[in-house]
């Protein structure tokens, strides 16, 4: 009996070991940027016109691993991911649908993997950015860790993941900006670290065009959203102080300021409803989104439309000098992705001189 008990306490003792220095190592290597990072410069790009009429889309493509079959163990769900032969048939329909993207001035993509298990190793960056060989692209990580060990009958394993931006302008820079707030240790080891990517453009007036890709926090009771949406605000006042036009474009994690669904098909999702505060920024700046169709639903279960729950968390927000021109859902069905684009035609106004 004491053998028995004295190889038990040495397989307890033996696992803790390994665990602790699993952890030692994930903390020694651990993505944890802080501040700005550059991600592209260009000496020369050609000044966008400060009357101009630009096009945008913003997509998160879920990873190719979330289409309208798949349920998901950290949203409630059974799955993890999905096999691979499902995943490549996924970006094969994601490529397919983004061709109707080809007219956009500027593409701002969220969940592009490069170097994943849960995509089976998929190089979504890279292709995406050979899809679209005439276009500037820039991608910032987001989400980079060895091995994820959740759920542990299957891991999710290595993730490397980020966001990205496909402009037809060319960028004179491109920075990675790290969101504050994080997750205490060791929780912070296996989760994203969260961003937003800022590009900029010179326009005629001497100004600049301030294009921002963000994706903030999903997975948090509401605190480091709002610590997000604290610096967010404080770095987009600034750049519109000194005239500049600033568009922010991407996965909110939460809906816009009062937001009231007037979906025709789908169900709204008020258990998990979060809106943006409404006086989250002067009132002349501009929420722009379109309430008659959903951009993202629960993947608690696969899409049943009618029946799974849906809400609209990708939109746009666009500071006084930028008009509003035309905004629009994509009806993708949910069929490749648990994001539906959005579409976003806006005019710059001229300075007053």
């Amino acid at each position: 009996m004491k053998k028995a008990l004295k190889i038990v306490l040495y397989v307890v003792l033996g696992a803790a070991f390994l665990f602790g220095s699993f952890l030692t190592y994930l903390t020694f290597v651990d993505f944890n940027p802080t501040g700005a990072e550059v991600l592209y410069q260009s000496p020369e790009s050609t000044p966008i016109a400060d009357t101009a009429e630009l096009t945008l889309v913003s997509w998160n493509l879920g990873y190719s691993g979330l289409s309208k079959e798949m349920d998901f163990f950290y949203d409630g769900g059974q799955q993890v991911y999905p096999e691979e032969a499902v995943v490549q048939a996924n970006f094969q329909g994601i490529k397919s649908q983004m061709e109707a993207f080809r007219q956009a001035d500027f593409i701002l993509l969220q969940e592009v993997d490069q170097s994943s298990q849960r995509s089976h190793y998929l190089n979504q960056r890279d292709s995406i950015s050979q899809l679209f060989g005439d276009y500037t692209s820039t991608f910032g990580v987001n989400y980079k860790v060895p091995f994820v060990i959740v759920p542990v009958t299957k891991p999710m394993g290595k993730v490397l993941s980020g966001i990205q931006i496909l402009s037809k302008p060319t960028p004179t820079l491109s920075e990675r900006h790290s969101f504050v707030g994080n997750y205490a240790w060791p929780k912070s080891l296996f989760m994203l670290d969260r961003c937003f990517m800022v590009n900029r453009y010179p326009t005629s007036n001497g100004k600049e065009l301030i294009l921002i890709n963000t994706h903030n926090e999903a997975y948090d009771d509401g605190g480091l959203r709002t610590a997000q949406m604290k610096q967010l605000h404080a770095f987009i006042s600034n750049e519109y102080q000194q005239g500049n036009y600033v568009i922010v474009g991407g996965d909110w994690n939460q809906c816009p300021p009062n937001f009231e669904p007037q979906f025709a098909l789908d169900k709204m999702d008020y258990e998990e409803k979060m809106d943006i505060k409404p006086n989250y920024i002067a009132a002349d700046w501009k929420w722009v989104f379109d309430p008659s169709l959903p951009t993202n639903r629960r993947v608690k279960a696969p899409y049943t439309q009618g029946t799974t729950l849906t809400t609209v968390i990708d939109f746009f927000l666009l500071s006084p000098n930028v008009q509003s021109v035309e905004v629009k859902n994509m009806d993708m069905g949910f069929q490749y992705s648990d994001h539906q684009a959005v579409r976003l035609k806006v005019k710059l106004i001229p300075s007053v001189k």
